[in-house]
C-alpha cells in the first residue's frame, strides 16, 4: 500500500527562492535597454547624467551603512536603480554636480531618513528629483534636443558647469512636447512619442522599451501589473473625454499617454513595492489617484508636467489606502473589521 504524507505548515508557503536582491537586480536589468536607448538619443551628455547619479546613489548609501556602523546594502541593487530612475528623469544636458547632488538627497532623504530599504514612505528617486526642481528650476527645464550631431563626441556646454554657479546653456534648445501643447497648442505625432524621436528628459525616450521591461517583469512576477495599467487606463479615459468635449482645447488621449513621464512613471516608480498598496483593490485605487492627478496638473496645473507630484502624492496616502477597504475579518462585525 502506498504511503503519503501531508505536510503542513503555516504561511508564507514560499516556492521559489528569490530575494531582494534578485528582484532589485532583474529591475536594473529591465532598465537598462531604456537607458541604452536614452544614451543613443542624447549622447554623452546623458550617459554622463545616468552614471554620476547612479554613483552618486552608491556611494551616499554606502557612507551611510558605514555611518551607522552597519554592513553595506549597495550589493542589494536598489541604490543603483534609484540612481538610473533619478537620471532618466533629468535632462541629459544637466549639470553633473547638481545630479550628483540629487543622488546624495534621494538617498538620504528619501530612503535612509526612513530606516532605508523596506522603510521609505516615498519613491527616493522621485525624491531627489522633486528638490533639484525646486532648487534648480531653470536648469531642470532646459532641454537639449534628441540626436544631435556628434553627440558621441562632444558633451553639453552645461554638462561639467562649476557648482554653485550658472551653467551656459547651448545655443540650441528644445520644448518637449508637453510644454508645446500646453503653450502653444502643438500637438507631436504619436509616432514619435512611442519611438522616443523626441526632445525632453532622459528617460522621455522609447516608451516601447519601457513597456517592454514592465512585460519583462510582470513574466517573472516582479511587478504589480495592476498599477501601471489603472494608471494609464484612467489617464486615456479622462483625458479622451475631455478630447471628447473639446478637441481644441484638450490633447487627444494617446498623446497624454506617450508624452512625458508618464510611461516611465507609471511602470518603473508607481510600482515600488514599499511606497504602494498591497491590496488588490487598493493598488487599482492607488493607480486611478495617480492617473487623475496627472490629468489634472497637465490641463490645469502651472506645470506641463505632472507625473511625479502625482505619485508622490499618491506615495503619501498609500498606507491609508490598504487600511480604508481592509476587509471585514469573517465572524466580527463591521466595527472590528480593522483587528
Amino acid at each position: 500500500m502506498l504511503n503519503r504524507t501531508l505536510n503542513i505548515s503555516t504561511s508564507p508557503h514560499i516556492t521559489r527562492g528569490i530575494g531582494t536582491d534578485d528582484i532589485m537586480q532583474n529591475v536594473v536589468w529591465a532598465l537598462l535597454p531604456t537607458a541604452i536607448f536614452a544614451v543613443y538619443s542624447f549622447g554623452m551628455s546623458a550617459l554622463l547624467v545616468l552614471v554620476t547619479s547612479t554613483a552618486a546613489c552608491v556611494l551616499t548609501e554606502h557612507f551611510l551603512c558605514r555611518l551607522s556602523k552597519k554592513e553595506s546594502t549597495i550589493s542589494d541593487w536598489s541604490a543603483v536603480i534609484t540612481g538610473l530612475l533619478l537620471g532618466l528623469t533629468l535632462p541629459p544636458n544637466f549639470p553633473l554636480w547638481m545630479a550628483f547632488c540629487g543622488g546624495v538627497i534621494a538617498i538620504a532623504l528619501g530612503k535612509s531618513i526612513f530606516g532605508g530599504l523596506g522603510y521609505n514612505v516615498f519613491n527616493p528617486a522621485l525624491v531627489g528629483r522633486a528638490v533639484l526642481q525646486a532648487a534648480f528650476p531653470v536648469a531642470i527645464t532646459t532641454w537639449f534636443p534628441a540626436f544631435p550631431d556628434n553627440r558621441f563626441f562632444t558633451v553639453s556646454s552645461s554638462t561639467f558647469a562649476a557648482p554653485f554657479m550658472e551653467p551656459t546653456v547651448d545655443a540650441v534648445t528644445g520644448a518637449t512636447p508637453l510644454s508645446a501643447f500646453k503653450f502653444d497648442h502643438v500637438v507631436t505625432p504619436t509616432s514619435e512619442l512611442a519611438l522616443g524621436l523626441i526632445t525632453g528628459s532622459t528617460g522621455e525616450t522609447c516608451a516601447v522599451l519601457i513597456l517592454l521591461g514592465g512585460l519583462y517583469l510582470v513574466a517573472r512576477n516582479m511587478m504589480n501589473w495592476r498599477i501601471p495599467v489603472a494608471i494609464l487606463a484612467t489617464v486615456y479615459v479622462l483625458s479622451g473625454l475631455l478630447h471628447l468635449v473639446d478637441s481644441q482645447a484638450y490633447p487627444p488621449p494617446l498623446f497624454m499617454l506617450f508624452s512625458g513621464g508618464l510611461m516611465l512613471g507609471a511602470v518603473f516608480m508607481a510600482t515600488d513595492m514599499v511606497a504602494s498598496p498591497i491590496t488588490p483593490l487598493g493598488v487599482v485605487i492607488y493607480g486611478f489617484i495617480i492617473g487623475l492627478l496627472v490629468v489634472v496638473i497637465r490641463i490645469w496645473g502651472g506645470l506641463p508636467e505632472g507625473v511625479m507630484y502625482a505619485i508622490l502624492l499618491a506615495n503619501a496616502i498609500s498606507p491609508h489606502i490598504d487600511n480604508w477597504i481592509q476587509p471585514r475579518v469573517y465572524g466580527t462585525s463591521k466595527s472590528a473589521k480593522g483587528i
